[in-house]
C-alpha cells in the first residue's frame, strides 16, 4: 500500500505526536502488544529508514545501529557492521577511557619547582615551570602562578628559568594531513596554555597594517616572540608557517586581511610560549626571571607554587560540549600511562585505548588513530558503538555528560519543547558526519544510538589548499546531519514512545 505521508509531514507528526505514549506497556507473558488505531496508523505512516537514506542525496556510505539502553538489544541497522570514521565521536571512549583509568575527580598539577636553595627571597638556583598535562590551563592560571610565587617570599632567581613539558610525549601536530594554520590542529605536550593557541589580531591603519601575536585572556593581554607574523602581498595561499628554530614563523596574504579581524593559530612551541607569557606576568609582580628554556628532564627541587586543574569530569564535559582536541589528546594520553603504557605518540596511545575498548566494551574491531577523531584512518563500527552506549555502566556515566541536541524539523529549526530529548557527541570532518548518544522517549524509554556517514573517496580526493573548504563539502555534511535528524524522527516514533 503506498503510504500517504511524506518525509516533512512524518517529522512534523511526530513533533506534534510523541508526546502521547504509542506503545502499551509490554506484559510479562512474550504477547505482542496492541497499539491505539491512531498510534498504529502514525507508526505505519512512518518513512522506512532505506528511503529516508535514499532520498537524502548522500554519496559515499552510512552505516547505524539503534539500541534498548539496558538490554542492549539492537532494534534497527544498516551496514551495522561497517567500519567508518567516526571524527569527534572518538571523544566519547576516550571520555570513558580517562575515567576509568583516572577517575572522575582526577585534577592534573602545573606548579612552579625551585632547584636551589632560598635565602632572604632570593632563590640560588633554576626555577622550573612543570607541566602536569592540564589541557585547560590558561593565561589566567598562569597569572595565579605568578601572584603565588610572589606571596611565597621569592623575589629573584639567580639561575635558568626552565619549562618541562615531559609529563606527556611531545608531538608537533596532532594530525599530519591538517591545514598547518588549523587552531584545533596544535602541538601536544606535557603543558599547554589557551590550547596551545596564540591569538592573531590585525587592523588596518594610515600607515598599514597592524599585527599583534599574544596569549590573551579575559582579563591578560601578553604579547609573545615565540610566534611571529608577517604580512605578505599576495592573494594565495592565505597563511604559509615555517619553524624557525625556537620560533613559529607565519606569513599571512595581504589580500585575505580587510579591514581588521582576530582568529587563534596553533602553537608549536608549547613549552617555549608558556615560559615565555610567564616570565611576562612574573615580570609584572617584581621577578624578573632569564628567557625561558626547555628542561631535558624532569626537575626534582621544591614546589613553591601550584595551580590545579577542575575534577576531570569537568573537563570532560567541557571537551564533550566544545569538542576539544587538544584536551581529548592529552588526557588520552594521561590514561594510556596510568594504564602501564609508555606511548611516545598518540597512535601508540590510540592503540592502548582500542585494546582496553575490546576487553572493557566488547568493541573488537575499535581501530582508532588517536583520541580525537582528527585522523581520518580512525574506524569504528555502529552496532558495535550502539550497544556500547546501551550498556547500563556506560549509559549511567555518559548522559550526564553528553551535549544536549535540539530537535529539528524539515527545514532544520529546532523545535522547541519537543517530547523527545537527544543527548548525543557530534563528529564532523569534511564529507565524514557522525552522532551517537541516547534518545530519551516521553514515556521513560531510553535508545542508544549512532550513526556514522562518510565519502571517503571524496576526502581522499582532497589535497592542499582543498583540504579547508573543499568544493561540495558544505552541501554534503547538511544533508548528512538532515539524515540524523530523520532517523532520529523515525526511531522516536517508531521505537521511543
Amino acid at each position: 500500500m503506498k503510504k500517504s505521508f511524506t518525509r516533512r509531514s512524518f517529522l512534523t507528526l511526530s513533533a506534534a505526536s510523541l508526546g502521547t505514549p504509542l506503545w502499551a506497556n509490554a506484559p510479562s507473558r512474550s504477547l505482542r502488544p496492541v497499539l491505539r488505531p491512531d498510534a498504529q496508523r502514525l507508526i505505519d505512516s512512518a518513512p522506512s529508514a532505506e528511503s529516508l537514506i535514499r532520498d537524502s542525496g548522500l554519496t559515499g556510505k552510512v552505516s547505524y545501529a539503534v539500541a534498548r539502553a539496558g538490554d542492549g538489544g539492537i532494534l534497527e541497522g544498516h551496514n551495522a557492521a561497517s567500519g567508518l570514521p567516526p571524527a569527534s565521536v572518538t571523544k566519547v571512549l576516550t571520555a570513558l577511557y580517562a575515567l576509568h583509568y583516572l577517575g572522575p575527580n582526577h585534577r592534573f598539577l602545573t606548579s612552579l619547582v625551585a632547584v636551589g636553595t632560598v635565602e632572604n627571597g632570593v632563590l640560588n638556583g633554576d626555577l622550573v615551570l612543570r607541566g602536569g598535562g592540564d589541557p585547560t590551563l590558561d593565561t589566567n592560571g598562569l597569572a595565579d602562578l605568578a601572584r603565588t610565587l610572589k606571596a611565597s617570599g621569592i623575589r629573584e632567581v639567580t639561575g635558568r628559568f626552565l619549562v618541562w613539558g615531559g609529563a606527556l610525549p611531545s608531538v608537533k601536530r596532532i594530525d599530519k594531513k591538517q591545514p598547518d594554520h588549523a587552531g584545533y590542529n596544535p602541538a601536544v605536550s606535557g603543558i599547554a596554555l589557551n590550547y596551545n593557541r596564540v591569538h592573531f589580531e590585525w587592523k588596518r591603519g594610515a600607515d598599514g597594517y597592524g599585527v599583534t601575536m599574544d596569549a590573551r585572556s579575559n582579563k591578560y593581554r601578553p604579547a609573545v616572540t615565540v610566534a611571529q607574523m608577517k604580512i605578505v602581498n599576495r592573494a594565495v595561499p592565505v597563511y604559509t608557517y615555517q619553524s624557525a628554530g625556537q620560533t613559529d614563523q607565519w606569513t599571512v596574504a595581504k589580500g585575505a586581511l580587510g579591514k581588521s579581524g582576530a582568529r587563534w593559530l596553533p602553537l608549536r612551541q608549547p613549552e617555549l610560549y608558556s615560559g615565555e607569557v610567564f616570565r611576562t606576568l612574573a615580570r609584572a609582580h617584581g621577578i624578573v626571571l632569564q628567557a625561558p628554556k626547555v628542561a631535558q628532564g624532569a626537575p626534582r627541587g621544591t614546589i613553591v607554587a601550584r595551580q590545579q586543574s577542575p575534577d576531570l569530569k569537568t573537563i570532560l564535559t567541557g571537551m564533550l560540549k566544545y569538542s576539544t582536541n587538544l584536551t581529548a589528546e592529552m588526557v588520552g594520553l594521561a590514561a594510556s600511562q596510568a594504564r602501564g603504557a609508555q606511548p611516545l605518540t598518540l597512535k601508540d596511545s590510540a592503540a592502548a585505548m582500542n585494546a582496553w575498548a575490546k576487553e572493557q566494551l566488547g568493541m573488537q574491531a575499535a581501530a582508532l588513530v588517536d583520541h580525537s577523531g582528527l585522523g581520518e584512518a580512525s574506524r569504528l563500527r555502529a552496532d558495535e558503538m550502539a550497544l556500547m552506549l546501551a550498556q547500563a555502566g556506560q549509559h549511567e556515566v555518559l548522559q550526564p555528560i553528553l551535549k544536549d541536541i535540539p530537535v529539528k524539523d524539515a527545514k532544520g529549526r529546532p523545535i522547541k519543547a519537543h517530547p523527545v530529548k537527544v543527548r548525543a557527541k557530534t563528529g564532523t570532518l569534511h564529507f565524514v558526519s557522525a552522532l551517537a548518544g541516547y534518545i530519551n522517549a516521553p514515556d521513560g524509554k531510553v535508545l542508544a544510538f549512532a550513526i556514522f556517514e562518510a565519502d571517503v573517496g571524496a576526502r581522499q580526493r582532497l589535497i592542499g589548499p582543498d583540504r579547508e573548504r573543499p568544493k561540495g563539502a558544505r552541501t554534503w555534511n547538511g544533508r548528512a546531519k538532515r539524515l540524523q535528524q530523520a532517523l532520529i524522527a523515525r526511531w522516536g516514533t517508531v521505537y521511543g514512545a
